[in-house]
């Protein structure tokens, strides 16, 4: 290829990463989805792609230093100080119940594509991993119940770092039992492998942990200092001990997110942007060299595969592991459908499979167009019924309409309680214990904490909110949570009180709107105005209007004593009234406005 070409093809793959990206987000699909389909579209099927023409002998040194950086990246959200608290069906869905899927998945591929069993063993490691990237979207459009979501949640974050390290060592057992030197030498070879990537892995993990816990370096070089420490241990581990180097990378991670003093955090976020770009341009990459004839040679016993592990492997691995449980029975049947697979299984056959090939295993190219039927037959089938399913079968959550409530104060549950009697879920986060606890006696859900803490980004369920509401006195920690949870709601759902000192702020004293969010009401209140026309009488009414009484007869009757704060449509979608987007009600409406009492003279109170 000319270079002309090399930068045609580059920028076609980068603009279709991202359309794929943009097309999952609108759809509220995974994105590997979309990206497989496009690797295939402009592979095999078109011929537009060629990986191998395009990067050369670099084309797989690149996808396994891809490879290393996702597998870190998975690894950094293993916390083991997180295991107690995962509840045991969680447990026993990434021990007990894995161990089961991987047997039905093994066996099955043994007897249906009769695969040699150390590969059927290695496809069935490979394939009981689910992972985050495309639990999450899967959520979004699914919106099971908060115990459902949660454990789907926390399955996918635990199995995907066991399930790549168990598939790393079942690979590099293959490798080390197949160099012909008798099963002692296979198993020396295996042992030194696993000591090799467990050492240089924890080493890493500690060394790097030193540096940024004791700021050997500026915090703005923890992230290259990071991607390069990664690098160097993959590439070490693999030159000490073939193959050892995915292992180590896994450990290394481990090891850092585990390590007291050191906050993970920026680097996480950075491994989370970059795995991303790695992702969205791997696996078009990955799909463009997928040998369609080689799967359709497989025949339909690839079908017939894919139901046992739809139909055989995830039921039983939740009957094992929900055994005993509170978990009602709709609840099990839901969790026996959702499992899709994704990133890992995807990025680590491709590598495997050329090694294995290369070591002389030549079924072993199977494993990878085999790996992608199964990742998209599992993403399209559970993508298409999940959330009709949950509708059936009752344990789906509504639209998130809720409000997350900044603050547990006097105001703020008196806000709450308006917002249940229109059918809205709430929650309310506050730090001060008193505040929680008087929450709590009036029966509303509350969160004990910081909402923009690392605790809360853990263990705040989020399930049915759609809204925010800032109402803490304190207006940094509205804004602060207004730009913790923009990603989540988006800049249009959150809203605050107003500051008393916003206008008399120049700009560089102020926040940004884009991070404070809108102003919440029809005509802006800060928190000690809103405390105290509470206080001095004011009242949260609610009314229903009709033909005979319009939203301009209401505006007449209440005039400034009313503050419009909540609309609920004819729908039941419930509107948030603000200064920069008036609402406009109509018949039908449900109005819930702050109205001061009437004077003696006439006149609001002050």
């Amino acid at each position: 290829m000319n270079e002309q070409q090399i930068l045609l093809s580059v920028g076609g793959i980068g603009a279709a990463a991202l359309a794929c990206q943009w097309l999952a987000w609108r759809m509220k699909l995974p994105a590997i989805l979309f990206l497989l389909l496009c690797g295939i579209v402009a592979g095999p099927v078109l011929g537009w792609l060629s990986p191998e023409a395009l990067f050369g002998p670099l084309l797989m040194p690149l996808v396994s230093l891809a490879v290393a950086l996702i597998l870190f990246e998975g690894s950094l959200t293993l916390h083991l100080s997180q295991w107690r608290d995962i509840g045991s069906v969680v447990h026993r869905l990434v021990t007990l119940g894995a161990l089961a899927t991987w047997l039905v998945i093994a066996v099955a591929t043994h007897w249906l594509l009769a695969f040699e069993w150390p590969l059927a063993i290695l496809f069935g490691a490979l394939t009981l991993v689910t992972g985050p990237t495309v639990i999450v979207p899967m959520l979004r459009v699914v919106r099971p119940n908060a115990t459902i979501a949660n454990i789907l949640r926390w399955e996918g974050i635990v199995i995907d770092p066991i399930g790549a390290l168990l598939a790393v060592v079942v690979y590099s057992f293959i490798i080390a039992s197949g160099s012909g030197e008798g099963l002692s030498q296979s198993l020396i070879t295996f042992a030194g492998v696993i000591l090799c990537g467990s050492a240089l892995g924890a080493a890493g993990g500690w060394l790097l942990g030193q540096v940024m816990r004791e700021q050997w370096l500026p915090e703005y070089l923890h992230n290259l200092a990071s991607l390069a420490a990664v690098l160097g241990i993959f590439i070490a581990a693999n030159q000490i001990a073939h193959e050892s180097g995915l292992l180590a990378v896994t450990v290394m991670g481990m090891w850092l997110a585990n390590m007291r003093g050191v906050d993970v955090q920026q680097i996480l976020h950075f491994k989370e942007n970059l795995s991303v770009l790695l992702i969205s341009g791997l696996f078009i990459l990955l799909a463009a060299r997928l040998d369609l004839q080689a799967l359709f040679s497989l025949g339909p016993a690839v079908i017939v595969l894919l139901l046992a592990i739809q139909l055989l492997a995830r039921p039983l691995n939740v009957l094992v592991s929900t055994a005993g449980s509170s978990l009602k029975w709709r609840e099990r049947a839901l969790l026996a459908w959702i499992a899709p697979r994704g990133i890992v299984a995807a990025a680590v056959s491709a590598v495997f499979a050329i090694r294995l090939d290369e070591a002389g295993h030549h079924s072993a190219l199977l494993l990878v167009p085999l790996t992608f039927a199964v990742i998209i037959g599992t993403v399209v089938l559970q993508s298409a019924t999940a959330r009709p399913l949950a509708r059936l079968l009752r344990v789906a959550e509504p639209a998130p309409s809720g409000f997350l409530l900044v603050g547990a104060n006097p105001p703020a549950r008196t806000l709450a309680k308006a917002l249940q009697q229109l059918g809205c879920r709430v929650l309310l986060t506050d730090s001060s214990w008193e505040n929680i606890r008087a929450a709590r006696m009036d029966g509303l859900p509350t969160y004990f904490g910081n909402p923009a803490s690392q605790h809360a980004d853990a263990h705040l369920d989020l399930v049915g909110l759609g809204h925010l509401l800032g109402l803490s006195p304190a207006g940094e920690l509205n804004a602060l949570a207004c730009a913790r949870f923009r990603h989540d709601f988006g800049h249009k759902r959150l809203f605050v009180l107003a500051s008393g000192l916003e206008n008399q702020r120049s700009d560089k004293h102020r926040a940004s709107e884009l991070h404070r969010g809108q102003l919440l009401g029809s005509s802006p209140m800060t928190y000690l105005q809103l405390a105290n026309r509470l206080h001095l009488g004011g009242e949260l009414f609610s009314t229903t209007l009709t033909e005979a009484f319009s939203w301009e007869q209401y505006q007449a009757l209440h005039g400034e004593r009313a503050t419009l704060l909540f609309a609920r449509d004819a729908n039941g979608w419930v509107h948030v009234a603000c200064p920069d987007t008036p609402l406009t009600p109509q018949a039908g409406w449900t109005l819930v406005s702050l109205i001061d009492p009437q004077r003696q003279d006439g006149q609001p109170e002050q």
